[in-house]
């Protein structure tokens, strides 16, 4: 088969349990980090709740207290009907033991809204998310948050309604549950 490369002769053992577990727990703590994304951007709270442990402590700078707390916050940003986008990349894990992860991943936020004093402002932040992460069961959730910003754009929001902007680039995203990625598989079935 020309497709196949050459034998070389090599054994190639599988991988053991422990390092398949390695790879599943990476994925675990990836799917967390994005599960985060949609949350805080979709307005979720389910979504966004279920990448921290419900004893966990975050600092967003702003902000620094219990998940509870932090999300009583998002609450009170997404009631102003303010948007957010937040891509993650560079995500560097490292185990320090079976349920402990440290854990770096570098964002980029776009968000626009009001201030407390009603002005709508747009910023593009650029930082790193770095997490302790644990795994409780056969969970990983993130315990322990500190964002560090490594980069801040103050931008000029544009003129004109969001229909007036995007045009026919239509749906546009919204919040929880409206938005399209919750009737992806919407009557298929089991």
């Amino acid at each position: 088969m020309a497709d196949m490369p050459p034998d070389d002769g090599a054994r190639r053992d599988p991988p053991d349990a422990a390092a398949l577990q390695r790879l599943l727990d990476r994925e675990a703590i990836r799917d967390c980090i994005y599960r985060y994304c949609r949350g805080i951007d979709r307005a979720d709270e389910a979504a966004l709740r279920s990448s921290y442990w419900p004893d966990a402590w975050d600092n967003h700078g702003a902000y620094a207290g219990s998940v509870d707390g932090f999300v009583a916050m998002a609450r009170q940003v997404w009631a102003s009907q303010a948007r957010n986008v937040h891509t993650v990349g560079n995500i560097l894990i490292t185990f320090r033991s079976d349920r402990l992860a440290e854990v770096e991943s570098y964002f980029l936020a776009l968000q626009r809204g009001p201030g407390a004093d009603g002005v709508i402002r747009q910023v593009l932040l650029a930082g790193r998310y770095c997490d302790l992460f644990e795994r409780r069961g056969d969970q990983w959730r993130v315990a322990r948050r500190t964002v560090a910003y490594d980069w801040v754009d103050d931008q000029v929001p544009p003129d004109g309604t969001e229909a007036e902007r995007f045009g026919p680039r239509q749906p546009i995203g919204c919040f929880h549950p409206d938005d399209p990625v919750y009737a992806i598989g919407a009557g298929l079935g089991a």
